[in-house]
Order: C-alpha cells, then structure tokens, then sequence
C-alpha cells in the first residue's frame, strides 16, 4: 500500500511546490498593482492639484488674491501653501509660506521657464512636501510666471491598511536619487547606496517592473515593488514580508489515511480554480482595456486576448473593432475641424482683400476729386475700412481664427493711421501703451472705428500745425476697459463745434455699453476717453 500511495505522496509534493510557487508569483503580481494602484491613487491628487492651479492662473491679478487664496486654502486638505510667481520670481500673491525666497534657480520653476507645461519636485531638501508648478502664458506663449502648490508628503503616503496589501506591507515615498522622503517604517527599506535594495530602484527607474525579494535592515525577508507617481520625480515603494517555505505545512496538513482522497479533492479543486482563474484573469485584462478606452486611449488593442478562450476571444474582437471605429471617427472629426479652420481663413483673407479693393477704388475717386470737403470725407472713409480690413488680417494671421488680441491690433492700427498721415503735414510721433485682451471681432470693429474718429480728430485739429505726440492707451481693470487718445496739441476750444466724428465716437460706445468723454490732458493738449464694459470671450 506504501508503494501504491507513494506515486500519490509525489504528486501533492509536486503540487505542493507548484502551488508555492504560484502563491509567491501571485503575492509578487498583487504587490506590484498595489504599487501601481498606490502611485495612480498619488498621482491624481498631483494632477488635481495641477487642474486647481489651472483655475487658480489668472488669480494673480485680482485685488483680493490673497484672501481668495488663504480662504481656498482653509477649504482645502493636503495643501500648505498656493503661490502665483511672475516671469522673475517675485511673488504676486500666495497662501501659506515655502522656506527660502529665491525660486529662479529651482529645478521645478527652471523647468517651467524652459517650457514645461506642469512639474512636481521636491520642495526642499529638509522639507517633507511636493512642489507642483503649473506654467502661466501670455496669450502669443511667452513665460509669464507660475503657480505653484505645496504638499506634505504625508498626505501622499499610501495607506498600508489597505485589504488589498498583504499584512505587515510597509510603504515609502523616494525621489528619483533613491532618498528616501517618508516611510511608514524606514528600517525596511535600505537604501544604502550599492545596496541590493538600491540597485534594484535604479534597474526599476529604467524601466525593470521585476520584484525583488530581498533582506531588510533588520534581517527579514520581504519582497519589494515601486511604481512611478509622478513623471521620474517621485516612486512609490512597497514592501511585504515574503513567507517561508513552512507555510504550506501550516495551511495544508495532510494526513497518510486521507492521502489518497486528498490528492482526488485537490485535483477536482483544482479544475474549478484554474477555470475561474481563467476567466476571471480575462475579464480583467478586458475591464482595464474598457477602462483604457473610457480614457480615450483607442490605440490600445487586446492583442494578448489571443490566446484566451472562444467567449473571451470574440469579446476582444468586438472591443477592438469598436476601439477602431472610434478612431476613424475621431480622426474624421479632427479632419473636418482642419478643413474648417483653412476654410475659416480664407475667408478673413478674401473679405480683407474685398475691403483693400473698396479701398483702393475710394482713393482713385478722391484722387478725381477737387472739393476738399468731398476729398476728406472720401478720406475718413477709407480710413475705416482700412481699420476694418486690419480686423480680418489679424484675424487670419493668428493662432484662433475666431478671436484677436486687442493690444496687437491696437499697435498695427495706431501705425497704419499715423503712417497714412505722414508727409502731409508736420512730423507726429506715436505712441501705444496697450493691456492683452483677447476679444471677438463683433466687439472689436466699433472700437477700432471709434479709435478711426479720435486719431483722425487729433491729427486733423490738434496736431495739424504744428505736429507732436499722439499717446493710445488700453486699459484692463476687471468688468471695465478704458481706451484714451491723447495728444499735446493747444487743447480743447469753447468754440469748437460738435461735428460727426465726435457723433460717431458717441455711437460706436454705445455699441460696447460705454461712454465717451473729452477731456483736458496735462499739461496742455487734448484727451478722448472711452470707458466700456470688458467684452468676455
């Protein structure tokens, strides 16, 4: 009988091993998506506080920064600080304190300087928290600052209680140098520089996802998985204790009466696991290309489903047409979209050529013209349409075709309208102090014919004789803009009648909810100021 069963006693000995062998691979897997889940878990709550400091860019220039901020940061758990920077550093406005002043030489806010859109380092090498900057643009891309997050890395630490992660797991954060930057329990991760443990961390960084098993300080033995949250910053290390080879005579006592009825239950057992494994571990792998998918990531295809069952197969099939479907329909759409934008443009270019041609024609009329007063007029007249062509010329000149800058627009019209004038009279300068607003052409034609009548206005009254200095300024403060044309000519006359440019100038605020005054300038000259409501794009 002892002969008979011995073939039985090496096949659960056999299947002892093999389950062993399998339970530590499993163990190993579930560590690394522990890591995995742990790193994605750090780096959404990077990428919200990157979406906040996405809301938070244009705060900077709002009177009650500061109070905004410190109340959103009260609001706010796992932030110490929130600070706007200019172009050079200096803060603008900020919730909260980071050690030091200087943030130039940084490697985060060089990185934004150099042309990063998003960054996370670091703080401060005796400070435990993570800076995330978000890069601050001008509207034509140049660098205009930061905003930048401070948070503790202790809200970052992965939660060793979770279920998921075997008992006793112990878990650190480590930058990219292998430093550690917080750890539940830093005896179990010896980072010494050459070691095992450190080796491994630089072979993980370079793209290694084995996991290690190895010795901790203290002499136990544990396994090891990292994972990356947050570009090549910040890892997420984990680590469990590996168990011995006595487990299994702890978890499985066999006895020699129930031996052979053992190893018949095992193997029946057996069956049923490894056919839900099988389908299980499939509709697993599916659930995270659907989830993939949802993300819209369709380039992604279920290529390893080949080797899965008929059901799963077909399933994989059907997920992969419907992931290439999406994707020509994607790329149709972005298609259409291209099509439209080239279309877009020719349009501003062939209504500004219209208007050029309008133009043109207008100035051979005034050419053949002798009454002064009908050669003016023909004048002023060309003159807007010029300001109106300018609209569409920049239009189809920049990046959106639907809106424009009003500061570049502003500095191409004051040189056109000047440039027009020049050699009929005295020499006039000019000159444009104008704030970014990025505005639609609806809103921008009447401020441009209302900017026609106070230019051609000054440089047919004021400065006619004598010449001098014309100043254009824009102003932006919150709900109200202001646009002014100053000029140090003699100034305003009692008898100066009303005519229709100031008419027009009167109608043409009115089209932006605004108003129009004359003033006197200092120290002599005359000032034409529009005030209207901030057009929203």
């Amino acid at each position: 009988m002892a002969l008979a069963l011995a073939p039985f006693l090496v096949l659960i000995a056999l299947q002892v091993d093999a389950d062993f062998r399998e339970q530590a691979e499993e163990r190993r897997v579930d560590l690394q998506l522990a890591a995995e889940r742990s790193a994605v878990g750090a780096r959404t709550r990077l990428e919200g506080a990157a979406t906040l400091l996405q809301a938070l860019r244009f705060e900077g220039s709002s009177p009650f920064c500061e109070e905004r901020l410190g109340a959103l940061l009260e609001r706010l758990d796992g932030y110490s600080t929130i600070v706007r920077y200019t172009a050079t550093g200096q803060v603008v406005c900020s919730a909260g304190e980071l050690r030091g002043v200087d943030v130039t030489q940084r490697g985060w806010f060089v990185r934004l300087r150099a042309g990063s859109d998003w960054v996370v380092s670091r703080a401060q090498r005796d400070f435990p928290a993570l800076v995330t900057g978000l890069r601050v643009e001008r509207p034509m891309g140049r660098f205009d600052g930061a905003m930048a997050a401070v948070i503790p890395l202790e809200s970052l630490q992965p939660d060793t209680r979770d279920p998921a992660l075997p008992e006793g797991s112990e878990a650190a954060l480590v930058d990219s140098e292998g430093q550690i930057l917080v750890a539940t329990d830093p005896a179990a991760f010896d980072m010494e520089p050459g070691g095992r443990l450190a080796t491994w961390f630089q072979e993980m960084r370079a793209g290694d996802d084995r996991v290690l098993e190895a010795r901790d300080s203290g002499g136990e033995r544990r396994a090891y998985a990292g994972s990356a949250m947050s570009g090549q910053d910040v890892y997420v290390l984990l680590a469990a204790p590996s168990p011995g080879l006595l487990s299994w005579a702890r978890l499985n006592p066999i006895g020699s009466i129930l031996l052979p009825l053992a190893a018949w239950m095992t193997a029946f057992v057996a069956v049923i696991l490894v056919t839900e494994r099988v389908v299980v571990r499939w509709l697993d792998y599916l659930e995270r290309i659907a989830a993939l998918y949802t993300r819209g990531r369709f380039t992604v295809r279920p290529v390893q489903a080949v080797n899965a069952p008929t059901e799963i197969r077909v399933l994989a099939e059907t997920l992969d047409g419907l992931a290439e479907a999406v994707s020509i329909r994607d790329q149709s759409l972005l298609d259409s979209l291209a099509e439209k934008d080239v279309l877009m443009r020719e349009i501003h270019h062939r209504v500004k050529n219209n208007l050029q041609i309008i133009s043109s024609l207008l100035s051979l009329q005034q050419r053949a013209l002798s009454d002064d007063a009908a050669k003016m007029a023909l004048g002023d007249t060309r003159q807007r349409i010029s300001a109106l062509a300018l609209i569409y010329r920049t239009l189809y000149q920049s990046d959106d075709i639907r809106h424009a800058d009003a500061a570049v627009f502003l500095h191409d019209l004051v040189g056109q309208l000047v440039a027009s004038e020049a050699g009929r009279g005295p020499a006039v300068s000019s000159r444009v102090e104008a704030d970014s607003l990025i505005m639609d052409p609806d809103k921008l034609a009447p401020m441009a014919l209302w900017l026609v009548e106070a230019i051609s206005n000054a440089l047919k009254h004021a400065l006619a004789e004598k010449g001098g200095t014309l100043t254009v300024r824009f102003t932006v403060d919150g709900e109200t803009s202001v646009l002014e044309v100053e000029d140090d000519g003699p100034g305003l006359s009692e008898a100066d009648p009303v005519g229709v440019g100031r008419t027009l100038m009167t109608a043409f605020a009115k089209q932006l909810r605004g108003s129009t005054e004359v003033l006197a300038a200092s120290p002599r000259g005359t000032r034409v100021r529009m005030t209207f409501v901030t057009p929203s794009v």
